[in-house]
């Protein structure tokens, strides 16, 4: 993997953030028996920002929300409530031709790129086809910019006229990015994006995800539940657990000092590369599975699998806390100023609860 760079981008942020989602709401409906409807709140109110060039990534396990909550920030799923906001504009609010005209700000690649690509167009063909949406141009104006778009992923212009079938997993990656970017966007939502990729090919795209940062100055929402690839392409990370945001800070933190027994338990699943530390390390198994979305705890989401839950988890909602180091956490054992997860091991733990 590329090395993360770990510059402070607060600096170089403007004021208002490039992403604004607040109290994000997504609930869907779903049938019982014959009569009977439940709802799902698949988010539930949750906020968070992405900066002009920042990475954010969001992670959770399947089911979390992670994938929902990127498809309603660019309303390929309304929210139910809440506000996304990009570059100062109110997404939430905008009329079908507004928001059209929006998309070319932000795009999604998506974790199958060949079922995103139409397998009856060349590649010249699909990377055309936003040009010709956003831009108005013909086919035939749009060559050179297909060819360099082609260029700039690592492909070839020899490649143009091909099919996605010809290509490897890696290169139809390639090919959703560079039509993720040929409209010049200001967001791109990677929805694991590289988690159908073998390792190498994982490492190549990260680092092309990387360049075109920098050179497109793009902001990326990078949604994996690979916690290793996570840490080393974002600079902010946001936590999910059932719709819920659970800690947020700045990657180096929360890799280094999780304030969150979930977050504290993903990471121990993350693979050190030396073997002898890999060994020695206290893997923290969750018991039982994800409750119910249609029908969530109450207090604490998370009390039920939780090996440090008290009484109050079980009853009341945890606040928001900021947390040492940067960020926030969702947490009685941190709110009450007790902090037992940074540095403590599970053992002591669990001797002093």
């Amino acid at each position: 993997m590329t090395e993360h760079k770990t510059e402070d981008l607060a600096s170089q942020n403007s004021p208002r953030p490039l992403v604004d989602v607040r109290d994000l709401k997504v609930e869907f409906t779903l049938r019982k028996g014959l009569l009977s409807r439940v709802p799902l709140r698949a988010v539930d109110g949750i906020s968070f920002q992405i900066g002009d060039g920042e990475t954010v990534g969001l992670v959770g396990e399947s089911g979390s929300g992670k994938s929902t909550t990127g498809r309603a920030i660019l309303r390929l799923i309304e929210p139910t409530s809440g506000s996304v906001s990009l570059d100062g504009h109110s997404v939430t609010d905008m009329s079908r031709s507004e928001l059209r005209k929006a998309r070319r700000q932000m795009q999604m690649v998506f974790q199958d790129p060949y079922s995103s690509l139409d397998p009856s167009m060349t590649v010249g063909d699909t990377l055309a086809e936003p040009l010709k949406i956003h831009d108005g141009i013909s086919r035939r104006a749009a060559q050179g910019r297909v060819i360099e778009l082609l260029e700039q992923v690592g492909l070839a212009r020899h490649h143009v006229d091909r099919y996605p079938y010809e290509f490897s997993g890696g290169q139809r990656q390639r090919i959703a990015i560079a039509r993720a970017i040929a409209v010049n966007p200001k967001l791109i939502i990677c929805d694991e994006a590289v988690s159908a990729l073998d390792v190498s090919t994982q490492n190549q795209v990260i680092t092309l995800l990387e360049r075109l940062r920098e050179e497109y100055k793009l902001s990326y929402l990078f949604i994996s539940h690979d916690l290793g690839v996570v840490r080393h392409i974002s600079h902010r990370v946001v936590v999910l657990y059932l719709g819920r945001i659970v800690e947020e800070g700045p990657v180096e933190r929360v890799y280094s000092q999780a304030a969150h027994p979930y977050t504290e338990a993903l990471l121990s699943a993350v693979p050190i590369p030396d073997p002898e530390l890999q060994r020695s390390r206290s893997r923290i198994l969750l018991h039982g599975d994800m409750p119910d979305p249609s029908s969530p705890p109450p207090g604490c989401v998370f009390h039920t699998r939780c090996p440090y839950a008290m009484e109050i988890c079980r009853q009341v909602v945890p606040e928001s806390t900021p947390v040492d180091g940067g960020g926030s956490v969702a947490c009685h054992l941190q709110s009450s100023g007790t902090q037992p997860l940074q540095g403590a091991s599970l053992a002591h733990l669990t001797a002093t609860l």
